[in-house]
């Protein structure tokens, strides 16, 4: 069987950070992070070689396959920073309040959290991390 690639690993958080991320988009990687434990509780984890994670939930498709995947978490892609949500119960009335950004069906996207209202985002993760405990845990 083909085992996932976005699973935790012993990676270190700020070996990664300090590779990909420079200027602004450390700072506000590192301000994810302390919200994503705020939120979560738990300890920033490298999920794959790309993924900043926070705590976990299991998931099991109609197809059978299951794996695990972080409560919250972001990565560092190019210029951006994404964001991966399960808020799609939530974004109708909150994300148009949230500032520049594009949404994919679980990734938000955006240059720096100064263009984001933080209050807003901080709704949105924390009802992202109920619904999946809610729905999943």
């Amino acid at each position: 069987m083909v085992q996932n690639k976005t699973r935790a690993t012993d990676a270190s958080v700020d070996a990664y950070l300090a590779a990909r991320a420079k200027g602004q988009q450390a700072d506000d990687s590192r301000a994810l992070i302390a919200l994503f434990e705020r939120i979560t509780g738990q300890p920033a984890k490298m999920w794959g070689p790309s993924i900043v994670g926070h705590g976990s939930y299991r998931y099991t498709y109609d197809s059978g396959r299951s794996g695990d995947m972080p409560l919250a978490g972001f990565a560092i892609r190019g210029r951006e920073l994404v964001v991966y949500l399960d808020c799609e119960h939530a974004a109708g009335t909150l994300l148009p309040k949230l500032g520049k950004h594009r949404m994919g069906k679980s990734c938000l996207y955006f240059r720096q959290l100064s263009d984001l209202d933080i209050t807003v985002l901080e709704r949105l993760v924390t009802e992202s991390v109920a619904h999946v405990q809610r729905t999943r845990g």
